[in-house]
C-alpha cells in the first residue's frame, strides 16, 4: 500500500495546477484574459495527452508482461470486432471535438481586433523597435541598453549583469491598464516576430505586410519579450519591454511625450541656426555612433564586409562629398542592409556621428557638420540617375511649429471632374496610398480595399464622415479633417468613388465638405 499511495502522490504533485505553474518547463499563465485562456486550453489538451498515454502505454506494458510466452501465453485467433472499431473510431472523435470547442474559442477571442480603444504600429527593424501612436502624433525607436560593453564581455564589470540582462530598453512602449490596444505589426526590412509571453501575443513582422494582435492588461506593470524570428546577426539584442500604466498615469505620459516633441522641435530648430564646435560634435557623433552604427559598422570602423563596408578609410568617409555622406545617412542606401537614419536622428546627431566618421579612426579629414548643414544637403538632394533614393522634401516640415495658419480656400469654387480626379489622385498618393495601395486593393483586415467597397460606392455622407472624422470601429483610420484641407479632402473622395473601377460618376465640392464638417 506504501508504494501505490507513493506513485498516487508524484502523479498527484506532477498534475497540480500550482505545480506546474511555479516550473520554468511549463507556460506562465500571464496577465490577460486571452493569456489564461491559453494556459487553461494548453493544461487542458497536456491533460488528455498524458491520460491516453497512460492509457496506451499501461495497457501495452501490462500486456508485454502478462501475456509473454513464458508465462505459457497463446496469441487469440480472432478477426475484425466492428463493435471494436467502431469504438476506437467514437472515442478520437469525442476526444478531439472536446479540444477542439475551447480552442476555436480561445483562436477567435485572440482574432477579435474590433473596438479597440487604442491603436500602436509596431515596426520591425534590424535591431531595434519603432512605436506609432495613431491619432496622437507619437512615434519613437525603442533600442536595447544594455551596455556593449556587457555583452561582448569587455571589462571586468561586464560579469555583474543585472536581472533583465539583455531585455532593457532606452523607450519602453506605454500602454493603458483596461483598455483594448490594437497592435499593427510590420517590418522595413526582413521579418521580425513581436513577442511578449505575459500577453499571449507573438505576431510575425513581415516586410510589406500588417498582421494584427491585441491585449489588455489588467494590472500595471512592466512585461517583457523579445524577437522571436531569427532576423539577422543582432537578433538577440532586439528584446521588447511594454510598460503598462494606469489610465491617469496614461495621460500623464502623453502630455510628457507631447511636451518632449514640441521641446525636441524647437532644439531642432534653434540647432540650425547654432555653429557647434568639433570637440562636442565629436562627442556627440562618438555617443551616436556608438548607439546606432557599431553594431554593424563595428567600435572600430572596420565593418563587417561585405555586408558592413568598413568606414575608416573608405571613401564615402574620407574622399567623398560630404553631402553624398550625409545623403547615405539620412535616406539609408537602397539594396544595402543600410538603413535611413532621418527619422530616427535629429539633424545635430546626424551631423555629428557624420563629423565624427570622418574624423575618427585616422580619416582625420578635419571636416565639420553642422546641422544647418545637413538640412541644406537634405533639402538640395534629388534623385540622381543611379536611382539613389533622396528626399526632396524641406526638411523645415519637420521643425515647423503646430502654429502655422491653413491656406485660405474659396469653398464656394465648383470643379470639374478632371480637376478633382486629378487633385485627387495626388493627395491619395500621398495620404493614403501607404495603407489602401495605389491599386486600391487595401492591405486587410487593418486597411480594407476601397476597390469596389461599400464605403466608396455607397452613401457620400458616411464616406465624408469616414475621411474627416475617421473610424471608431477601425482606429488605423485617422482622421484627416486637420490634415487636410476641404478641397483636398473634396478630391480626394471623389477620386475614391470613381477610381479603380467604382465609376459611381460622383463629384463632391469643398462646399459639401464644409456643410459635412459643420454637422
Amino acid at each position: 500500500m506504501g508504494k501505490h499511495k507513493l506513485i498516487w502522490l508524484v502523479l498527484a504533485s506532477l498534475f497540480a495546477n500550482s505545480a506546474w505553474a511555479e516550473t520554468q518547463l511549463n507556460l506562465t499563465k500571464g496577465v490577460t484574459a486571452v493569456s489564461r485562456d491559453v494556459y487553461d486550453l494548453h493544461m487542458l489538451v497536456l491533460y488528455i495527452c498524458t491520460a491516453i498515454g497512460i492509457l496506451v502505454f499501461g495497457a501495452m506494458f501490462w500486456s508485454i508482461a502478462f501475456h509473454r510466452k513464458s508465462k505459457g501465453a497463446k496469441p487469440a485467433d480472432f478477426h475484425e470486432s466492428t463493435k471494436v472499431e467502431i469504438l476506437w473510431t467514437a472515442i478520437p472523435i469525442v476526444i478531439l471535438i472536446a479540444m477542439a470547442v475551447p480552442a476555436t474559442q480561445t483562436l477567435i477571442a485572440m482574432e477579435d481586433n474590433e473596438n479597440s480603444d487604442v491603436t500602436i504600429q509596431i515596426t520591425g527593424s534590424q535591431w531595434k523597435w519603432h512605436y506609432k501612436y495613431f491619432d496622437q502624433d507619437i512615434e519613437y525607436y525603442s533600442v536595447l541598453s544594455t551596455p556593449r560593453e556587457q555583452y561582448q564581455n569587455q571589462q571586468e564589470t561586464s560579469a555583474v549583469k543585472g536581472e533583465n540582462y539583455l531585455l532593457e530598453v532606452d523607450k519602453p512602449l506605454v500602454i493603458p491598464a483596461n483598455k483594448k490596444v490594437r497592435f499593427l505589426i510590420t517590418s522595413d526590412d526582413v521579418i521580425h516576430s513581436w513577442w511578449v509571453p505575459a500577453f499571449a501575443v507573438k505576431q510575425d513582422a513581415n516586410p510589406g505586410f500588417i498582421n494584427e494582435a491585441w491585449t489588455r492588461v489588467d494590472e500595471p506593470g512592466v512585461y517583457r519579450g523579445q524577437c522571436a524570428e531569427l532576423c539577422g546577426k543582432d537578433h538577440g539584442f532586439m528584446p521588447i519591454v511594454v510598460e503598462v500604466k494606469s489610465a491617469e498615469d496614461y495621460d500623464i505620459w502623453l502630455n510628457e511625450q507631447q511636451q518632449r516633441i514640441a521641446a525636441a522641435a524647437r532644439a531642432e530648430q534653434d540647432s540650425l541656426n547654432a555653429s557647434i564646435s568639433k570637440e562636442e560634435l565629436m562627442q556627440l557623433g562618438e555617443t551616436t555612433y556608438t548607439a546606432y552604427c557599431s553594431a554593424c559598422h563595428q567600435p572600430t570602423g572596420l565593418g563587417l564586409p561585405p555586408a558592413f563596408p568598413a568606414l575608416k578609410g573608405s571613401p564615402v568617409a574620407t574622399t567623398g562629398t560630404i553631402e553624398d555622406h550625409l545623403n547615405i545617412v539620412f535616406n539609408g542606401k537602397a539594396g544595402t542592409g543600410m538603413q535611413a537614419y532621418g527619422k530616427q536622428l535629429s539633424l545635430k546627431e546626424i551631423a555629428a556621428v557624420v563629423t565624427y566618421e570622418r574624423n575618427a579612426w585616422g580619416n582625420d579629414t578635419g571636416d565639420v557638420v553642422q546641422a544647418s548643414d545637413v538640412k541644406s544637403a537634405v533639402n538640395n538632394t534629388a534623385q540622381d540617375a543611379t536611382g539613389a533614393v533622396t528626399i526632396e522634401t524641406n526638411v523645415e516640415d519637420a521643425v515647423e511649429t503646430m502654429t502655422e495658419q491653413a491656406p485660405v480656400e474659396d469653398l464656394a469654387k465648383v470643379y470639374s471632374q478632371d480637376e478633382l480626379m486629378t487633385m485627387g489622385e495626388k493627395v491619395y498618393m500621398t495620404a493614403c496610398v501607404a495603407c489602401h495601395q495605389p491599386t486600391g486593393a487595401g492591405l486587410p483586415p487593418a486597411f480594407p480595399a476601397l476597390k469596389g467597397s461599400v464605403i466608396a460606392t455607397g452613401d457620400i455622407t458616411v464616406h465624408l464622415d469616414m475621411v474627416l472624422n475617421g473610424s471608431k470601429k477601425n482606429p488605423a483610420m485617422a482622421a484627416f479633417g486637420s490634415q487636410l484641407t476641404k478641397t483636398e479632402i473634396a478630391a480626394v473622395v471623389t477620386y475614391e468613388r470613381n477610381a479603380w473601377g467604382n465609376n459611381t460618376g460622383d463629384l463632391v465640392q469643398p462646399a459639401a465638405v464644409d456643410a459635412a464638417s459643420a454637422n
